[in-house]
Formats: structure tokens, C-alpha cells, sequence
């Protein structure tokens, strides 16, 4: 499968060649902040699959997990569009929102639960991870 996106104002473009090792909802605090207050919505891809044109700047954290997490996002316009931890080079967070509808992605699983506010509705058909979820499977070479 190949998977197009690019962010709002289209100066950063995405190409992702194969399937989501998975897809999840977020609801660390730190997505809490990029997602204004709710969860951030993400499919992880090998890293080699994923090719971009145009300038992404990043910042980077010690994320709960002990792990540092650099975030990606376009210089221009500022969308949010991947993340990557230092524990999974291999493997990149790809924000759902930047992906061309229609995708057909959908989270399987809510992670950090237990940083999600107590207004927030999860959903009873996700599995769901208070903390730090088990890795994805590796990439295949």
C-alpha cells in the first residue's frame, strides 16, 4: 500500500511505501499539548518507508517512558507530522492527520490512559495501555 499526505499549508509532502506496524491513539500529556487537549491519532511505519519533500524543523524530550522523542513538524505552518524514539530507530510515528483521505487507518489500541483527562471518552473497543505499550513488531528487513 502506499500512503500520501502533506500538512496544511502543503510545503512538507509525504510518501509511506507499506502497513502501519500499528496504529494508535495518545493520550500522553505531551500529545495532550500538540492535540489541544485530546489525543493524538498515529500510525507507526518502518522508517525506510517513509520519504518527505520540504523543510521539517523538530524539538526533542525525555518522554515517561525514559526514551527521547524528537518531534517533526513542518517549519512553515507548523502541523504536527511525525515523531520518532531514540528506543525504535527503525520505526516513525506518522500523525494520521497528515495522511490523504480517504486512508482507511484507524487506531486499534489508546496508550498512556492513564494520563488522559478525566472528561475523556475512550473507546471500550480499543485495547488500552495506562502507560507505556508493549514495542510494535520490528520492521521486516
Amino acid at each position: 500500500m502506499v500512503y500520501t499526505g502533506r500538512c496544511a499549508c502543503g510545503a512538507v509532502e509525504v510518501r509511506i511505501d507499506g502497513e502501519p506496524l500499528a496504529v494508535r491513539q495518545c493520550w500522553c500529556q505531551h500529545c495532550q499539548k500538540i492535540a489541544a487537549g485530546g489525543p493524538t491519532h498515529n500510525a507507526i511505519f518502518s522508517t525506510d518507508a517513509i520519504m518527505t519533500d520540504g523543510i521539517t524543523a523538530s524539538d526533542s524530550y525525555v518522554a515517561d517512558s525514559g526514551n527521547t522523542l524528537t518531534r517533526s513538524h513542518c517549519a512553515a505552518c507548523g502541523t504536527p507530522m511525525f515523531s520518532a524514539s531514540s528506543a525504535r530507530p527503525q520505526m516513525r510515528v506518522v500523525r494520521l492527520g497528515v495522511l490523504d483521505q480517504p486512508h482507511g487507518l484507524k487506531p486499534t489500541a489508546a496508550i498512556w490512559t492513564g494520563e488522559a483527562p478525566d472528561w475523556a471518552i475512550l473507546d471500550p473497543a480499543l485495547e488500552q495501555f495506562p502507560a507505556q505499550p508493549p514495542a510494535p513488531p520490528s520492521p521486516q528487513s
